[in-house]
């Protein structure tokens, strides 16, 4: 398995709940939600 870097994001707190409940309603961390949203977005752009 890869070795991940950790990092700090800054996010407004309307953004944070809305990740939140959106990673809860795919059964996911929110950290989890987070690293899928942006694999999502380099497939999509095929930058991955």
């Amino acid at each position: 398995m890869p070795k991940k870097k950790s990092f700090v994001l800054r996010l407004s707190e309307d953004k944070m709940k809305v990740l939140e409940k959106w990673a809860a309603d795919e059964f996911r961390s929110t950290n989890g939600q987070i690293e899928w949203i942006i694999t999502k977005a380099l497939k999509d752009s095929k930058r991955f």
